[in-house]
């Protein structure tokens, strides 16, 4: 039996051994690698530079699209080179690194989600109040929560790993270093950590997710009982955009933490995974621009001034 601080490296298994499909695989992921990093990164530039876009809404809306810049590249780049590799190996200590990132953006993530339905709810059923209760003091400060907590609980999620032990085979059957493979490959220690995840994943994401659900309820009857039609259809809108980006994004993740590490289970979750990971980051900045009038209005402008400077 090997130490788990013995382990130098683990053999990360794919999405497929056919070398025709890892190929594809390549040309695909690289593609929608690129489009992500394009999108994220160019909203969040477009909510610097542009005066119309300086509520807090895009203000979080910008905080969402860094942690999707964050949470594609600590799996992407990886897979990338693998694809491409005979060896498909990653350190022991990239593993634990890949881990601790993973856990720590996916709750920041989740609560920056729950933190723009509170936006949503406090601008459509308190506008009058809106301004002093949303200011960019409260708006760091309801922001720094989501990045505090999703390290630290990261952190205790990481030394649970570490205190996990392996023996002889140390394929992880995943395309990046994920907590259900690696408690399915290890020998033993694997309770806690098990229970753990399950405990911590289920507390987290039902807490943060009844938020999102309750604070909508109370912002859905805000809009029907506004008298404007067009107020009506622009409150719709805006918190049509959240919450397909909040369905799309809980229900994989559910799919995949939220069950006991079986064999099957694993090869379902990749599938999850490879649409969290990859899609998702990628539609994230489509779902909000091709959905609100006002950072479509926002890139018109920027990029009529791009043409009529050049």
């Amino acid at each position: 039996m090997l130490n788990f601080t013995k382990v130098t490296e683990f053999i990360l298994l794919g999405l497929t051994s056919h070398r025709e499909w890892q190929v594809l695989s390549f040309i695909i992921f690289l593609v929608v690698y690129l489009i992500t990093l394009v999108g994220n990164i160019g909203m969040i530039v477009l909510v610097k530079i542009s005066p119309q876009l300086s509520s807090p809404m895009y203000f979080f809306l910008s905080h969402l699209s860094f942690v999707d810049v964050c949470f594609s590249s600590n799996v992407t780049p990886k897979m990338l080179e693998n694809l491409l590799s005979e060896t498909k190996t990653v350190s022991y200590t990239g593993c634990l690194i890949q881990c601790f990132f993973f856990i720590a953006l996916v709750h920041v993530e989740i609560f920056i989600l729950a933190i723009m339905a509170f936006d949503r709810y406090m601008a459509i059923g308190n506008p009058l109040l809106y301004g002093s209760k949303m200011s960019r003091v409260v708006c760091i400060r309801l922001i720094y929560f989501p990045y505090i907590y999703g390290f630290v609980i990261s952190l205790a999620a990481t030394l649970w790993t570490y205190g996990s032990y392996f023996c002889g085979k140390i394929e992880i059957n995943h395309f990046y270093c994920a907590d259900p493979p690696l408690i399915k490959l290890a020998f033993s220690g694997t309770f806690v950590k098990e229970y753990s995840m399950i405990i911590l994943a289920g507390i987290n994401f039902t807490y943060s997710l009844t938020v999102v659900i309750i604070l909508y309820l109370f912002t859905l009857v805000a809009i029907l009982r506004m008298q404007s039609v067009e107020g009506r259809r622009k409150a719709f809108s805006t918190c049509g955009s959240h919450l397909t980006a909040v369905i799309i994004f809980y229900g994989t993740f559910i799919f995949m933490y939220l069950r006991h590490p079986t064999e099957e289970s694993v090869e379902q979750g990749k599938m999850a995974a490879v649409f969290y990971t990859t899609v998702i980051p990628m539609l994230n900045p489509t779902i909000y621009s091709l959905r609100n009038k006002d950072v479509k209005d926002a890139m018109n402008k920027v990029i009529s001034r791009t043409c009529l400077t050049k």
